[in-house]
């Protein structure tokens, strides 16, 4: 199996590097797609390569802006031809307007920022439209490590240790829903798992996602 940019074997997760990869396919970006209006105008906090913002702009015309930390990413982005500039994402966003965006994604990096409350602010103050998608630390074969093995759960750290991983904010859907009531005038319109599973796997995970769901994604919308 060809390693993936995530893997510890190929990468370190507290600073990507992207050259010699022309795109990093993931399996929430078919339904993050799907989401998202057709020609709408979109910033993607934590872009990464910008393929995410590739793949909206091949499929759906959208026009946009991506902002990550990554000296490599902004680079093979920026050979995508796409716009994107280097920054961090957690702070405020002096630069851009009040609602100058349709859409506000921030794709498997909120559990990687030190200030995830400031993120989903900006991204609520961007758009009125928020895609935000992250591992489910809830996942049962985490709290069965906990419980067991008695140390940081293994199976969602992909690979890494604890000590080594750049999920410095792991956090489960009842965190993320938390959160949310937190930030204020943002509602939950739709929850989805990315997870390619089928048969017992899926039944179970719609029945208690908090438990089954490995990769989720969500869609919010701004109430006020």
């Amino acid at each position: 199996m060809i390693p993936t940019i995530d893997s510890p074997d190929l990468n370190d997760n507290r600073d990507y590097r992207y050259t010699g990869r022309e795109n990093t396919n993931r399996p929430e970006h078919e339904l993050i797609v799907s989401w998202v209006p057709q020609g709408a105008t979109v910033i993607d906090l934590g872009c990464g390569d910008g393929s995410l913002l590739a793949l909206l702009k091949a499929r759906k015309n959208v026009s946009g802006i991506g902002i990550d930390r990554s000296p490599s990413g902004v680079q093979q982005a920026a050979q995508k031809g796409l716009k994107v500039i280097e920054g961090a994402i957690d702070v405020p966003l002096s630069g851009f307007n009040d609602d100058q965006f349709d859409v506000a994604i921030c794709n498997a990096t909120i559990h990687m920022v030190m200030y995830p409350e400031v993120l989903l602010r900006e991204m609520k103050r961007l758009a009125p439209m928020q895609i935000i998608s992250f591992p489910n630390f809830g996942f049962y074969k985490n709290r069965l490590d906990l419980l067991f093995a008695g140390r940081v759960p293994r199976p969602h750290l992909f690979g890494y240790s604890w000590y080594s991983t750049g999920h410095i904010h792991p956090l489960s859907i009842k965190d993320f829903q938390q959160l949310v009531r937190d930030v204020g005038n943002l509602r939950i319109v739709q929850q989805e798992s990315a997870d390619q599973t089928r048969g017992i796997k899926r039944f179970l995970g719609r029945m208690v996602p908090t438990l089954f769901w490995t990769l989720c994604v969500f869609r919010l919308e701004r109430t006020a």
